[in-house]
């Protein structure tokens, strides 16, 4: 096991909410991380710990070998791999985010 996939193990498991992005929070680098932060921020989301791939190749590469999924950004809630943009955005409409939010106590009280 490389320390990338150290690093990212703890990373998700050590953190409620985590989003391996393109760019930070405040300045997403592509529409698809701009979303996923739209729709965490939207679904109340104060405990999230976000990764900007764009820093560092090897956890860019890393996180898609990690999760078996070629694209980023990644959400993983409570050390679990949730799916990247789509699947957020889906899971949001259906309130199905919210509830695996509020399981991982990610959510304002």
């Amino acid at each position: 096991m490389s320390d990338v996939q150290d690093f990212i193990r703890e990373t998700v498991t050590g953190n409620p909410v985590v989003l391996f992005m393109k760019g930070t929070a405040q300045f997403p680098q592509c529409g698809f991380s701009g979303r996923a932060i739209q729709i965490l921020k939207a679904s109340g989301v104060t405990k999230l710990v976000t990764v900007n791939v764009l820093e560092d190749d090897e956890v860019r590469q890393g996180v898609k070998q990690y999760a078996n999924w070629p694209t980023i950004p990644q959400l993983y809630v409570a050390g679990e791999f949730l799916g990247g943009s789509d699947i957020i955005a889906e899971m949001f409409e259906s309130g199905e985010l919210k509830s695996v939010l509020e399981e991982a106590g990610a959510l304002q009280a």
